[in-house]
């Protein structure tokens, strides 16, 4: 009896101890073989400035005033110009055993000297072969060989929920540790078009940007880059760059220097269910056209406001932030197929992918014109206006309605006095609007609790609108 509670006993213990590796797994292979691969980066720059004068303890009007001028003189303009350096830290990983580097472009932005050192505590001066604030990703090079390299993981296997790891130089604490698991994959941040994220749990903190994220294997699947915060430290969600975007990166930046992307000239928005009923589709989907660039790609292919991009080269958008990596990632010149829902139906359309140019800011916005105050507020709770000739001269626009004032249901939606409004989305159909009362009968056609979208021209720039659950009358 004795045996057999002493081998129940050991049975436990074996089937416990095994459970909890499995559940806590053991980093410190991965952290002893990949750690050696990983660099610190530390950049300088050299910044022109004004020395600041020493504050004067006296105003005129004391009398110690006149004693201490002759002794502290004011300074004009804030002193003499004196140059300053800027150093900050980060991380990177070696690539290749000649000495080739990535790290993000944010750690050498502006940096006149960036050095690297290794584990070993050897120290290089570092070229800056390129980079691409797009994607956030630099390529380096020192003069280095026989050097350890990481291996590169296949981010398409990679899952939401498995363990990866992060080695990196917080707050410049070099070869640092930590730990979590992937959140989520394709993440799409504001201001950033290009990079569909991975969300982590595992702990980034300033100086890790750059670093290399680890799976299991001990390969590489992400180049840490952002965190969320409120307090700009670490607060349980962090960023990173799949490896694979940031390959295709390196390899333009090692071949010329640069990337060169692709662009349709076309300014998108998400569908959303309300629009998505509107439009006539079965469920929100694409990526909807608000605007077109004149004498564009997609001008020049034939796309128009209101078309819905479902597809690109056969490859499904299923939110608007797929187009922009697709579009991006395509060779300019390359003839691609463009599937569009218009009117009810799907059509395909071959455009000659551009190559993108510099992001310009839209800047001017429309002359509002004469007021019209006393004019009755509608359905939507909108009191709108035709446009005059001069405004409509001005604005290169054959009709549409100017937003006076926006009052009642319409402050839920973002309408704003000075927006124009084009046209009413209804079932699949555009109708644009050309006077007030014909405005006013189509909205009449509305059930009372539907939703209604318009087009609105604001400034430069289109965009729909849905106004929800709509007001009786």
């Amino acid at each position: 009896m004795k045996r057999l509670i002493v081998l129940f006993f050991l049975l436990v213990s074996h089937a416990l101890v095994h459970a909890q590796m499995r559940g806590l797994p053991d980093f410190t292979e991965l952290a002893d073989k990949q750690g050696p691969a990983v660099v610190n980066i530390s950049t300088t720059q050299t910044v022109r400035g004004q020395a600041q004068a020493m504050p004067f303890p006296f105003d005129e009007n004391d009398p110690a005033f006149e004693f201490f001028k002759r002794f502290m003189p004011r300074l004009p303009g804030g002193g003499a110009p004196r140059e300053f350096e800027n150093r900050s830290l980060g991380s990177g990983f070696i690539i290749s055993a000649d000495g080739y580097i990535l790290t993000n472009a944010h750690v050498v932005d502006s940096a006149d000297e960036v050095t690297v050192r290794l584990t070993d505590k050897r120290e290089f001066k570092a070229k800056i072969i390129g980079a691409d604030k797009r994607t956030d990703v630099a390529l380096l090079k020192i003069e280095a060989h026989g050097l350890p390299a990481v291996r590169l993981a296949d981010t398409s296997q990679l899952k939401v929920g498995e363990w990866v790891v992060a080695i990196g130089s917080p707050f410049g604490f070099d070869n640092s540790v930590t730990a979590g698991i992937v959140s989520a994959k394709g993440r799409a941040l504001p201001q950033e078009n290009y990079v569909p994220f991975i969300q982590t749990d595992v702990a980034i903190n300033p100086g890790n940007s750059g670093g290399p994220l680890f799976n299991m294997r001990g390969e590489v699947v992400g180049i840490n880059s952002q965190i969320y915060s409120r307090s700009g430290g670490y607060m349980g969600v962090s960023f990173a760059i799949p490896i694979d975007v940031a390959m295709e990166v390196q390899e333009q930046l090692r071949s010329s220097g640069k990337v060169s992307r692709g662009r349709l000239g076309v300014v998108i928005q998400e569908v959303s269910k309300e629009l998505a009923d509107s439009l006539g589709l079965a469920r929100p989907m694409g990526a909807v056209v608000n605007a077109v660039e004149k004498g564009g790609p997609a001008e020049k292919a034939g796309l128009e406001p209101g078309d819905v991009i479902l597809r690109f080269d056969g490859k499904p958008i299923n939110s608007s932030a797929d187009l922009p990596r697709m579009v991006g990632s395509t060779r300019p010149g390359a003839r691609s197929t463009v599937q569009v829902w218009r009117k009810g139906a799907n059509r395909d359309i071959a455009v000659i992918v551009g190559e993108m140019i510099d992001e310009k800011q839209a800047v001017a916005r429309p002359s509002r014109g004469s007021r019209v105050p006393e004019q009755a507020v509608n359905r939507l709770g909108l009191v709108v206006s035709e446009l005059s000739a001069e405004q409509r001269r001005e604005l290169k626009m054959d009709s549409g309605l100017l937003i006076d004032d926006v009052r009642n249901a319409s402050a839920r939606a973002d309408l704003r006095p000075g927006d124009i409004i084009i046209a009413v989305i209804s079932r699949g159909a555009t109708t644009e609007v050309r006077t007030v009362e014909q405005f006013n009968r189509l909205l009449a056609r509305f059930e009372k609790g539907s939703n209604v979208t318009l087009l609105i021209r604001r400034g430069e720039m289109q965009t729909f609108v849905t106004i929800r659950n709509l007001n009786g009358n």
